[in-house]
């Protein structure tokens, strides 16, 4: 993509609302909305135990619609997907902890989310979906109900157009009550967008490993940038997360272990660990026991695994020590 095409296109984030209101030509027409697949109901016991106090960083719950509706302008229709599964799906793969991540699908209303962590006692926190319309007060009023971050999805698929100085002056408000921003990047877009995030006044969290390719090879230019952004700025923290979108070979997704494990060993105080359930847009549907058995392939020694799943998301996310 070249740079004046990419940013025409950065301000997809997450709504169409996150960077001002979308325009009439921009919204859904609800009735054209696609609906995709819900998560493996068959979940399985993973071979691998996580230690105690390990975090999933990247959760959604989806619904239930009657109590927390779906954005009319929302990019898809998800099967409802709500707290009473999230908590099931975690006791399953034996994870004690998680962010939940609002997902474009309920917009900037963020009650979804900070619902959830209100019944956790202590065990979630959350990434929100903001808007400029969102006053110091909403923002205050969030953080207090256990928001740590705001979400930016640069996908077209995902929003709309914006404005870029409404992104800058929306990271430098959070910037200023200490959260830090999540990136959901277009493949192939990591070079160009190494200069803006090295320039954002804030620790920045990229998601889903830079949306790699596993098709390309470990020695692929993108791929290479995102590791050379990762060891030379200390703000910026990479999640693990996605084989399923990165891998070329399907199930169990091995060919997506090189990358994680690379990206782990380059900075493994600045590395998360998440499962992304119930994985919405996904090619295919992984099992999430199959994804947590993926963890000692990608770090085998403990020490790491300690760092991968409790003590950098502690730090980062701001929960009680367990570590």
């Amino acid at each position: 993509m070249r740079r004046r095409d990419l940013l025409a296109t950065m301000a997809g984030l997450g709504t169409a609302t996150a960077l001002g209101a979308a325009p009439a030509s921009l919204r859904a027409d609800e009735t054209k909305i696609p609906s995709i697949p819900g998560p493996d109901p068959a979940t399985k016991t993973p071979n691998f135990k996580a230690p105690p106090g390990s975090v999933d960083t990247h959760t959604h719950i989806f619904g239930p619609a009657a109590t927390y509706p779906f954005s009319p302008t929302r990019p898809y229709t998800p099967p409802e997907a709500p707290l009473e599964m999230f908590r099931a799906l975690h006791a399953k793969i034996g994870i004690e902890r998680a962010v939940i991540v609002n997902a474009t699908v309920h917009g900037t209303d963020n009650r979804v989310v900070t619902d959830a962590i209100a019944q956790s006692n202590g065990k979630y926190k959350g990434v929100a979906n903001i808007n400029a319309a969102m006053s110091d007060a909403d923002l205050a009023a969030l953080g207090k109900a256990g928001i740590c971050a705001c979400r930016f999805a640069f996908l077209r698929r995902l929003g709309g157009v914006g404005d870029m100085t409404v992104f800058r002056t929306l990271v430098d408000r959070v910037a200023a009550i200490g959260w830090h921003v999540d990136i959901y990047l277009e493949a192939g877009t990591i070079q160009e967008f190494v200069p803006v995030l090295k320039a954002l006044p804030v620790t920045y969290v990229i998601d889903h490993m830079g949306t790699i390719s596993a098709a390309k090879g470990i020695d692929d230019a993108e791929f290479k940038a995102l590791l050379n952004l990762q060891a030379s700025d200390e703000k910026c923290w990479v999640k693990i997360t996605g084989p399923e979108r990165a891998s070329a070979s399907g199930p169990p997704f091995h060919d997506a272990v090189p990358f994680a494990r690379k990206l782990i060993d380059n900075a493994p105080d600045r590395v998360i660990w998440g499962t992304d359930w119930p994985h919405p847009n996904v090619k295919i549907m992984p099992n999430d026991g199959d994804l947590v058995d993926l963890i000692p392939l990608y770090a085998p020694a403990p020490a790491i695994q300690q760092k991968l799943l409790v003590s950098n998301p502690e730090r980062l996310f701001k929960f009680a020590a367990k570590s």
